[in-house]
């Protein structure tokens, strides 16, 4: 057998088993999404591949007020981006959320600054993302780990602009 038909199979073994952990994710390294940006989805890349979220957007203060609350389920492909008019300092809790969540907070350029990895539910206690902070996402607690999301990863998504570390097309 080939080199690329050996990479195309442990290729599609990995993709398969993502899929199967609820997860849209690609782990090839340096694999690149090649669909177009869309309001509703995120990619994310760093040297552990690529991933992507479909997301619901909290980009006005009702909508980042109310963010994940009450809800006891989230899919594993899902989460929820929360923007902001400017960069600046933000801190979330965890109170009337329900299910653990790991918070990625970006820069202007959308770049990962910090994850706050498995909140608990239903805790007040303030998680800081420090200053400069655009965007956040939330996802399902324990996934930013699983995949490699560490400060340096890139999220591409229309509301970085053209000036993003990862620009849209």
């Amino acid at each position: 057998m080939g080199k690329c038909a050996r990479a195309g199979r442990v290729i599609g073994w990995i993709t398969r088993a993502a899929a199967a952990a609820g997860l849209f994710a690609s782990v090839a390294a340096g694999s690149a999404q090649a669909a177009e940006c869309a309001e509703n989805r995120v990619d994310l890349r760093g040297d552990w591949g690529t991933a992507r979220f479909t997301v619901e957007l909290a980009d006005d203060e009702a909508e980042r007020a109310l963010g994940l609350m009450n809800r006891e389920h989230l899919a594993g492909s899902a989460g929820m981006l929360f923007i902001y008019p400017g960069p600046r300092r933000v801190a979330f809790w965890m109170e009337n959320t329900l299910i653990p969540l790991d918070m990625i907070f970006l820069d202007a350029a959308g770049r990962v600054r910090r994850v706050a990895a498995d909140a608990v539910p239903l805790d007040r206690t303030p998680i800081d993302g420090g200053p400069g902070i655009l965007a956040v996402l939330e996802i399902n607690g324990g996934l930013a780990a699983r995949l490699g999301i560490a400060p340096g990863t890139e999220l591409r998504h229309p509301a970085f602009g053209p000036d993003a570390a990862w620009p849209c097309n």
